[in-house]
């Protein structure tokens, strides 16, 4: 994990993911599609950016328990 913006970056956009889904698991309001439009171009490839920062912090599990000095 030498590139902290990137790992910073990554996270951010997971933590709005994460967001996301638990406004749509407790209010059935998906805030991208109200902002952006329903599976409009925008909103598509905010989702993938989610999807693709989620599959880039699982390296995180291979840095756990790793008490390296940055």
């Amino acid at each position: 994990m030498g590139n902290k913006i990137l790992d910073g970056t990554a996270l951010t956009i997971a933590i709005i993911g994460a967001i996301n889904w638990g406004l749509i698991g407790l209010f059935r309001f998906d805030l991208v599609a109200f902002i952006f439009g329903e599976m409009s171009w925008i909103s598509r490839i905010i989702y993938t950016l989610v999807g693709l920062c989620g599959l880039y912090l699982i390296t995180f599990y291979m840095h756990l328990g790793s008490h390296e000095a940055d």
